[in-house]
Parts: structure tokens; C-alpha cells; sequence
């Protein structure tokens, strides 16, 4: 063993281990709040659904980190490849979808009476189950075809290979099925990226706001640096700075193999390891920012 795969091995393990906790704890306390809570917020029911798209992440990645990092056999199969690579797909559009869902819904909540999507405010779980639904079935429907296309190495001879993901490959797709899917994620991305930054920095302006008119009302000596308002805007900034680098840098990359149908090992390596590194500062940064927000 070189140096090498023991550091890749070493970063797989503490990434994964850590990722799968805070996930579920957030999980975990959300359920606790949710059903022994005096009122379900609807906050708590898509933190919830978050952590869970989160866990399943981490778990289809632990499953291909394992197979490429520590040199196992293909011990998926067809229909564990398939059903691999596609639940992490959908994972991955749940996680952002939710997180944006997480962010408009807590930017509608902290607005002022007097703004118009105020009247938008869910006040109950019923109300965004529906977008819960939706978000569910579109990234089902727009990950569908790794049904199709997906298959393991011992169905099939290595001719024609398009992509190698962890034993499992992707065969060759016409054109045009190819760039739909992909240009439905990419839109899905842009969407969802855009009103989950602009729905923070809302946020982070509305908190600053606040912190102004408690300086006003008050004195200097009243505020200071640890207040929760200046705790939650700066959580705020790092959750936005969070999910930009590491979905960003995993869009590049997966474009980057995409194109030039690549399967060198260290693409792969950094591929796994931007994944699994948004999946574990992500519950980090969303129990700070729910912390504090809910304060205010």
C-alpha cells in the first residue's frame, strides 16, 4: 500500500464516519421536535427530509468510495449498481432542492408584515408537503435514465464503455437523451443555487437590519460580536459559501469526466471527496444557522 491510497483511505473514513453522524442527529433532534413538539413546524418537517437526502448520500458515496478506495470486487451487481448510482443522483437534486426550499421559507418567515410574499408564510406541515412531493418526483424523473444506462462490469463486456463509477458503468446513450438530462440538471442547479442565495442574503440583510435597530434602541455596549444576530448572518454566509464551492466544484468535475469520458482514479478520488465533503460540513453549518435564526 503507498502513501498514497493510505491518505485517500484515511480522508474516506473520517469524512464518511463524521457526515453520517451529524446527519443523523439532525435527523434525529428534528423527529424528536416534530413529534413531541407542541406545533409541527414546517421548518422542522424539511430539515427533516434534508438530513435524509443527506444520510442517502452518504451512504451510496460510502458504498463506491469503498469498492474504489479499498480495491474491493464488484459486489453490487446489476441491480445494486443501478439502484446505487441512481438513488445518489437523486439524492444529490433532493439535497439542494430542499436546502432552497429550507432558505425561501425561513427568508418568508423573518420578512416584515407589510412585504407581499409575507402572505406566503406555511403555517402549517400540509402546506409545503406538496413542494416535498414535487421536489421528490422531479428528481426521480430527471435521474431516470441511470436506469437505463447503468449496468455492472459483469453483465457486459468493456466495449463501448462510456463511464466508470466503482465497478459500475454507464453505456453509450444517443445525443440527444444525453445533453436533455444533462441540461435539466444543469437549469435545476442554476434555479435552485439562485433562489437559495438570494433568499440567504435576505436573510443576512435582514439580520443586519435588526442588529442596527438594536444598537439604535439600546447602546453599543448592549451588542456586541456574539450577539445571535450577528452569529445567524454569518452563519448565513458560510451555508451560501458552502454549498457554491462544493456544487460548483462538483458540477466542473462532473463535467470535466463527462466530457472526455475519463476514469482516471484521481478525478474519481476528488470527486468522492468534494461530495462527501459537502455532505458533512452541510449539517454542521445548518444546525449553527438553525440555531440561531430560530432565536430571532
Amino acid at each position: 500500500m503507498t502513501w498514497i491510497n493510505l491518505i485517500q483511505r484515511t480522508i474516506f473514513l473520517s469524512l464518511t464516519g463524521p457526515g453520517l453522524v451529524g446527519n443523523i442527529i439532525i435527523f434525529v433532534r428534528h423527529i424528536h421536535t416534530f413529534v413531541m413538539g407542541p406545533e409541527k413546524k414546517p421548518i422542522d418537517f424539511i430539515l427533516i427530509h434534508l438530513a435524509f437526502s443527506h444520510t442517502i448520500m452518504i451512504c451510496n458515496i460510502g458504498i463506491r468510495g469503498v469498492a474504489i478506495v479499498f480495491y474491493f470486487g464488484n459486489f453490487l451487481g446489476n441491480i445494486g449498481c443501478k439502484t446505487v448510482i441512481y438513488l445518489g443522483r437523486v439524492a444529490r437534486g433532493l439535497s439542494i432542492c430542499n436546502t432552497c426550499l429550507f432558505s425561501v421559507v425561513q427568508a418568508i418567515i423573518i420578512s416584515p408584515r407589510t412585504t407581499p410574499w409575507r402572505k406566503h408564510k406555511p403555517r402549517t406541515v400540509w402546506q409545503v408537503l406538496p413542494c416535498l412531493l414535487l421536489l421528490w418526483i422531479f428528481n426521480f424523473l430527471i435521474s431516470s435514465n441511470l436506469l437505463h444506462s447503468i449496468t455492472s462490469a459483469s453483465r457486459m463486456n468493456r466495449t463501448g464503455i462510456e463511464m466508470y463509477i466503482g465497478h459500475c458503468y454507464m453505456m453509450p446513450s444517443r445525443q440527444i437523451v444525453r445533453w436533455l438530462f444533462l441540461a435539466l440538471m444543469i437549469l435545476r442547479d442554476i434555479i435552485f443555487q439562485s433562489l437559495m442565495g438570494w433568499s440567504s442574503g435576505y436573510m443576512a440583510v435582514r439580520l443586519y437590519e435588526h442588529h442596527k435597530r438594536v444598537l439604535y434602541l439600546h447602546s453599543s455596549r448592549s451588542a456586541n460580536n456574539s450577539s445571535p444576530e450577528i452569529r445567524a448572518t454569518l452563519s448565513i454566509l458560510i451555508l451560501v459559501a458552502c454549498f457554491l464551492f462544493f456544487y460548483w466544484a462538483d458540477f466542473i468535475f462532473s463535467l470535466y469526466i463527462g466530457s472526455n469520458l475519463t476514469h482516471e482514479s484521481t478525478i474519481l478520488y476528488v470527486k468522492i471527496f468534494l461530495l462527501l465533503g459537502y455532505a458533512v460540513l452541510s449539517p454542521i453549518v445548518l444546525m449553527s444557522r438553525d440555531t440561531c435564526v430560530a432565536k430571532y
